[in-house]
């Protein structure tokens, strides 16, 4: 399987003369197509950094990023946004939505952006994801009208409305409690299984653990990974029990 993303020797500092600090400090990393990988590890370790790096949302002080065979390094803004545009989604803890749109005008509002002449196919599309993610009953709800977990399926349909290469998800399930969070991971394996790579954020256990592979990131660097392969909805427990060891091994 080809690789979809990867980084070599991954530096981002902030700060200048003696006051610089790494936030990565020479980071190798690889996701393959349609590979789930997730990264954990204790708050300032770099995770999130790494993410808008590796998306090309943030610049790195140092290093090589490649993204479905292009150097992210050697574009400009434009050429980033346009990339993250077409073949990236992303997913946060807190969707960002206008209070002044429904769920569904929220969803296909970044696609009129681009294209307004095809906005009967774009509703169509919003549509079909939200019958996907079990919301399609809401898409004339305002964003007040709706919780958190139904608010988060919806910015995920918002993130899949281009198809994604790769979806980048940071923290997708902190602010939700565990029965929202147990269905938001359900939908990323959905969308994992139909050949869509991701790479997620997390904190939790649990959460990590339905990935295909799990990096553990301490101090700005990556210490270790562990490897699971798919999830087939039976071994969570002996997932979770081996990312505790790892993470206790490496004191994150």
């Amino acid at each position: 399987m080809k690789k979809i993303l990867s980084g070599k020797n991954i530096v981002k500092t902030y700060g200048k003369g003696q006051e610089t600090s790494n936030a990565l400090d020479g980071v190798d990393v690889e996701i393959l197509a349609g590979e789930f990988v997730s990264v954990m590890g204790p708050s300032g370790c770099g995770k999130s950094t790494l993410l808008f790096a590796l998306s090309g949302t943030d610049s790195i002080s140092s290093g090589f990023i490649e993204f479905d065979g292009t150097e992210l390094s050697r574009l400009n803004e434009n050429k980033l946004a346009d990339i993250r545009r077409t073949k990236m989604g992303f997913v946060f803890q807190q969707p960002t939505m206008l209070k002044n749109l429904n769920i569904l005008d929220n969803i296909i509002l970044p696609s009129l952006r681009e294209n307004r002449k095809d906005t009967t196919r774009h509703i169509e599309k919003a549509k079909e994801l939200l019958l996907k993610t079990g919301i399609s009953e809401l898409e004339r709800r305002d964003i007040t009208e709706v919780s958190g977990g139904q608010l988060q399926r919806a910015g995920i349909c918002r993130a899949l409305m281009n198809k994604p290469k790769i979806l980048f998800a940071d923290e997708p399930t902190g602010a939700l409690n565990s029965k929202s969070s147990e269905g938001i991971m359900e939908l990323f394996s959905d969308i994992n299984k139909n050949g869509t790579a991701i790479l997620l954020v997390t904190h939790d256990i649990k959460v990590a653990s339905r990935a295909d592979r799990v990096l553990f990131m301490k101090d700005g660097v990556i210490k270790s990974e562990l490897g699971f392969g798919k999830f087939n909805g039976v071994d969570m427990q002996k997932r979770m029990n081996r990312v505790a060891l790892q993470m206790r091994n490496f004191e994150i």
